[in-house]
């Protein structure tokens, strides 16, 4: 059982007449009741991102009355992210996501405090954002910003919820180096670059954001409120096929690099991006002096050039939509080798995938493989329906 700690926040001022009518069904709960209603309207949250785990976390943070809310978002709302990020409807298309979801935290709750930080979050600013407030909500979906994330939180001594979701499986924790482990005793170092898919790449059932997103909110209230048993120090993992829950033990490493007795990073890294690597070193290689443009590719297919054009994404984004003349021939058959000895080299062979990561990781194999005249396609389908042939869907 993970000790109960004290509760994150002194209570506020008391309850008016509207916001005791606004919080009854709180309020009658003895665990919460005016003292815990209190902490929360007192209570500071920062949610990072405004996306699919966001949406669902800030409507009900502002729902349960948190006092004052921050929201680190830069992106825009595409028609692509209605699927899941409940915040935004059909009118936010194109609107900023962080004044898109302050609008609609308004009309939940009007005594909830917004505060808009419209703006990457980087080195730059991560101490001084977090410094604001009493506990992180991370609604990420890359493993740059977590790290970062949890960086910053460790060395400003606050507690953050984290979770992350892919197709039907979710995952979420509370890390508080104070009273257990941190991110990077669970994951000490990132996974390989191309091997673990974003959403982008591998898609997400759209109510898997809520289920994840709920639990957030429920860890961030026992924490501000000091009720229950949170996951500190425990890794709640989903799955929604099988409607099955499950809780794994987290031990704090006591070799940390972070948050161990002799820990050696007393700051935030220079290069998280570095650290975690958008594509390998070997792709990083492999691309340079090899990588043509959709233009490029489009004027090959206009002369008639004789190649071979080769998709390495998943059959289901195939389906979606292709380049013309393209053929699959998805990137695990070019991890594992098994495509090799299948493709020609009697002629040219280019790589595409969606924007251009994966199709890098395939060219490193090809290069490693002898077939010096490979080459891959900058930006992929989403450039082709961007820039060649605009009336294809992109997603």
């Amino acid at each position: 059982m993970n000790p109960q700690v004290k509760p994150l926040v002194e209570p506020g001022p008391p309850l008016t007449v509207d916001q005791v009518r606004r919080y009854s069904r709180h309020l009658i709960i003895p665990d919460v009741a005016m003292d815990g209603q209190r902490r929360l309207m007192a209570a500071k949250v920062l949610c990072v991102g405004a996306g699919g785990l966001g949406s669902p976390a800030l409507m009900y943070l502002a729902a349960a009355g948190v006092g004052t809310l921050g929201i680190v978002e830069f992106d825009v709302v595409d028609e692509s992210n209605l699927q899941r990020q409940i915040i935004h409807g059909q009118s936010d298309i194109g609107k900023s996501k962080a004044q898109s979801a302050a609008e609609s935290i308004a009309e939940i709750n009007p005594y909830t405090k917004v505060i808009v930080h419209e703006t990457r979050l980087d080195n730059s600013n991560v101490m001084e954002l977090f410094s604001q407030y009493d506990l992180i909500i991370d609604g990420t979906d890359n493993f740059a910003t977590r790290y970062m994330v949890n960086d910053a939180a460790v060395l400003l001594g606050k507690p953050y919820v984290w979770g992350s979701i892919y197709r039907f499986d979710g995952q979420a924790s509370v890390f508080w180096a104070e009273h257990g482990p941190c991110y990077r005793c669970l994951y000490p170092e990132p996974p390989p670059p191309g091997m673990v898919p974003s959403c982008a790449e591998g898609g997400v059932l759209g109510v898997l954001c809520a289920s994840i997103g709920s639990i957030q909110v429920t860890e961030a209230i026992k924490l501000i409120t000091g009720i229950g048993e949170s996951l500190i120090g425990q890794l709640m993992i989903y799955d929604a096929l099988e409607m099955s829950y499950r809780k794994v033990k987290i031990r704090k490493d006591p070799n940390c690099v972070l948050c161990g007795p002799n820990a050696t990073q007393k700051e935030l890294l220079d290069d998280y991006e570095g650290f975690c690597g958008a594509i390998s070193t070997a792709a990083t290689e492999a691309v340079a002096g090899s990588t043509i443009s959709v233009e490029q590719l489009k004027n090959k297919m206009d002369h008639q050039d004789n190649f071979l054009l080769i998709d390495v994404r998943e059959p289901a984004e195939y389906e979606i939509v292709r380049i013309p003349g393209s053929v699959l021939i998805p990137k695990q058959e070019f991890l594992d080798g098994s495509v090799l000895a299948k493709l020609p080299q009697d002629k040219p062979i280019i790589l595409h995938c969606k924007s251009g990561v994966r199709s890098a990781e395939c060219l490193a194999v090809l290069k490693g493989a002898g077939f010096s005249d490979a080459t891959h396609v900058s930006g992929g389908v989403l450039a082709w329906a961007k820039q060649i042939d605009t009336s294809l869907p992109t997603y």
